[in-house]
């Protein structure tokens, strides 16, 4: 199952960012298609919290970027990140 179609997935990987990035906010808080970074994001992910997540992400689902401009098109909402993760 892609990852955009699997709520269940899309509230872990929300999880795995809040606290990876240690903000102070709930899944539910975040809407699937909400931009994660800047600040028309509900959590305003910057630099060094994609950084963050890049090396979480390869720890926690063995998925490494290798180009740092990928990591703002990887993590461009919940469903983007959901569907690199899990992409069918």
């Amino acid at each position: 199952m892609k990852g955009s179609a699997d709520s269940t997935f899309k509230r872990e990987l929300k999880q795995f960012i809040i606290t990876e990035c240690d903000k102070d906010a709930s899944p539910e808080e975040i809407p699937d298609d909400a931009p994660l970074f800047g600040p028309e994001s509900p959590l305003e992910l910057d630099s060094l919290d994609g950084l963050q997540l890049s090396v979480a992400m390869e720890r926690q689902f063995g998925v490494k970027i290798t180009d740092n401009k990928e990591v703002r098109r990887i993590f461009t909402s919940i469903d983007a990140f959901a569907d690199y993760v899990r992409p069918e």
